[in-house]
């Protein structure tokens, strides 16, 4: 009788995956056996799966990834193509260009837990904005863009003309006009990358973004006529739904499918993943396929009815994934997790 042959263990199979990478991907496959750091290489070598198949992978950011400066590797996955559209928030839209504009303005506060109300109060006075640990510049950041995009918003209007949140910055982005204020290097902005590749952008309730306010004001005061100028929404929505039918169905002669990577929940994750039961349960087009990979980076609990908490099984019930689907989810931190899965699928 032939012996069984051992299996083999799954740390020799990553350490075979990562002999080919850099020295991050060694790191990770070498440490990361158990748990959550077992989750992240699972849903990382999934993500990498999904791309070989010949899938598409939409990526959602919420939180403050941009200012956490997320386009160190973001940028480079939009480069080499690993990501075809991305759906955030409008603070991240703007964020990443915040930083590309002012970066050497910023400050950190490393003790920000312990900062009193006064503290919080002189930051205000100084126009210093907190995000955790880090002070965006009113003045340098927000002020410098809003003046930049304002021209945009004037003309466009004028004209009787209407584009998305983010084609108005990709319009200040490709004009040149703020490239002189540029402190980082431009590889390591996302914006940029994505601009540069003319990437899909949505970004539902940009209203609440610190531009969105800008935009608003000015429609209170009359200096922008029609509150239309800037398509939000329904109208993100209805481009979104025929993109993924669109995209689905050009994947549909090979083996591929569109793939769902969220980073944090809310708006960013909870908008976009509805398209495909609306596809199917309002609008009849039940041939277009589910998600077809799903991985959150989340700290949400699921215990205080919290959707973007919710388990990736939760949401075959409402037909958004399927029995099948790969599902993944990490539960910790996006700002070190998400550098960390992207360095795994560029090879780093």
């Amino acid at each position: 009788m032939k012996a069984k042959r051992a299996k083999q263990r799954p740390e020799d199979i990553n350490a075979k995956l990562a002999a080919k990478k850099g020295p991050v991907s060694q790191f990770i496959a070498h440490n990361y056996r158990h748990f959550n750091a077992a989750a992240l290489l699972d849903s990382a070598k999934g993500y990498e799966a999904h791309l070989k198949a010949g899938g598409k992978m939409l990526v959602t950011l919420a939180g403050a990834m941009s200012t956490a400066e997320l386009g160190l590797t973001l940028a480079e996955m939009i480069r080499q193509d690993k990501i075809h559209a991305i759906v955030c928030t409008g603070a991240n839209l703007e964020e990443d260009i915040f930083n590309l504009v002012a970066h050497d303005y910023y400050e950190r506060v490393p003790n920000y837990r312990d900062l009193t109300a006064d503290d919080e109060q002189k930051l205000l006075d100084r126009h210093m904005n907190r995000v955790t640990d880090t002070c965006i510049p009113e003045g340098e950041a927000m002020r410098r863009i809003e003046a930049a995009v304002a021209e945009e918003w004037l003309a466009a209007d004028k004209a009787g003309q209407r584009f998305f949140p983010h084609e108005f910055m990709y319009k200040i982005l490709r004009s040149g006009k703020i490239k002189k204020y540029y402190q980082i290097d431009p590889k390591n902005s996302w914006m940029l990358a994505a601009a540069e590749k003319n990437l899909p952008i949505i970004v539902p309730g940009w209203e609440d973004a610190t531009l969105g306010n800008m935009f608003a004001g000015r429609v209170i005061t009359g200096e922008i006529k029609n509150v239309h100028t800037v398509r939000t929404g329904i109208e993100y929505m209805t481009w979104l739904a025929e993109w993924y039918t669109k995209t689905a169905k050009l994947l549909k002669t090979g083996e591929g499918s569109i793939g769902f990577f969220q980073i944090g929940g809310g708006i960013a994750g909870d908008f976009p993943i509805c398209v495909v039961p609306m596809l199917h349960q309002d609008l009849g087009r039940t041939s277009v396929p589910l998600w077809g990979y799903f991985s959150q980076i989340s700290d949400s609990t699921t215990s205080y009815g919290s959707y973007s908490g919710a388990v990736p099984n939760e949401k075959i019930t409402w037909g958004k994934l399927g029995a099948k689907t790969p599902k993944f989810i990490v539960e910790s931190d996006a700002t070190i997790v998400a550098p960390l899965i992207f360095s795994w699928i560029l090879g780093q």
